[in-house]
């Protein structure tokens, strides 16, 4: 079942905080990096953000979580992360269909590391293009998509 997470309330945010952590060491892994930003992302900044959070629940557990954020038209999907338990059970695939149908917004955009062949695989199965190719923070090749609704 996926429903919202009020992340500002400390246990929600708990849970962000450890999904978001052991599925960003496989991603981590993938990208071969030992220092990953979106590792040292803290307790405070998932009940502080200004984002939403959307989790995938299976027997009570979070299994899943996708964060957006809604821009002018456009809604930016700015994490999708499964449990590494939960994988290649269709769960993302499930979490990106609850995205589409989310709101109005005329485009969706997402990115991640460039060696993260999975994320990608997904993105283009659901119809995204490249935009762009870029260098983040300590050197990471990143892919940029979107997708008109």
């Amino acid at each position: 079942m996926i429903k919202k997470i009020a992340h500002s309330e400390i246990s929600n945010a708990v849970k962000l905080h450890e999904l978001f952590r052991v599925s960003y060491r496989i991603e981590a892994e993938l990208l071969g990096v030992t220092d990953f930003p979106p590792l040292r992302r803290t307790l405070s900044e998932f009940q502080n953000s200004n984002t939403q959070f959307y989790g995938f629940w299976k027997d009570d557990i979070l299994a899943a979580a996708v964060e957006i954020d809604q821009l002018k038209n456009t809604l930016n999907i700015c994490s999708l992360v499964v449990d590494p338990k939960y994988f290649r059970q269709g769960i993302a695939r499930r979490l990106l269909l609850f995205v589409e149908d989310y709101d109005d917004s005329e485009t969706l955009i997402v990115e991640t590391g460039w060696a993260n062949a999975p994320a990608i695989a997904l993105y283009k199965k659901f119809g995204f293009q490249e935009t762009r190719e870029y260098n983040s923070e300590g050197g990471i090749k990143k892919i940029c998509f979107s997708k008109s609704k």
